[in-house]
């Protein structure tokens, strides 16, 4: 009985590896900035956050012409660059950001999306050029990706507070058929 579970724990794991479900994540850390980035590969498709110091998201937004008020608010909101890139799926995957979400401190909650955040900056003064800037440097709300590379990238606000813990998950579908990434024990910067 045990050679049979042997071999078929043999069998289900190179059937995996072929059909891209094998997950793995990486962390990296850049030696010069000490950003991290957590990597993961699921289903052939890749999910990366790399962190963005605060400072990093004020001078993107400042020089862009967003209000002090405004970049203050979303630099504090725990800001990543995401890749979502269709490698190796069976087909086109088509995602919506409504769907995935943070898990912290055991309470799964949706990300802040990009039209509450272009809501939240109505009171403040700003050149609508700013806005524009703004809504285009974001993660796409939706998006399909052909296999073979397919990708794009923007920031995410996660909403969460500067050194929070916490996973994302992200799901997608291909041909109608749900899946998800998840990244583990993600920390926001500081």
């Amino acid at each position: 009985m045990r050679r049979i579970k042997g071999q078929a724990f043999i069998l289900w794991l190179c059937l995996s590896f072929f059909s891209g479900s094998v997950v793995a994540q990486n962390r990296t850390i850049d030696p010069a900035t000490g950003v991290v980035t957590w990597e993961t590969t699921a289903h052939g498709v890749i999910l990366s956050l790399t962190q963005m110091l605060p400072d990093q998201a004020r001078a993107f937004y400042l020089n862009r012409g967003l209000s002090a008020e405004a970049t203050e608010a979303y630099a504090k909101a725990c800001v990543y660059s995401v890749v979502l890139r269709n490698d190796t799926a069976s087909g086109v995957v088509h995602f919506r950001l409504a769907d995935w979400s943070v898990v912290s401190e055991g309470k799964s909650k949706p990300l802040p999306s990009v039209e509450g955040w272009l809501s939240r900056f109505e009171e403040y003064e700003h050149p609508k050029s700013a806005t524009i800037a703004f809504r285009w440097a974001q993660f796409p709300p939706r998006q399909a990706y052909q296999p073979g590379g397919d990708w794009n990238q923007g920031m995410l606000a996660t909403g969460l507070p500067a050194g929070s813990e916490f996973d994302l998950v992200a799901r997608w579908e291909v041909a109608g058929q749900p899946y998800q990434g998840v990244l583990n024990n993600v920390r926001c910067a500081r």
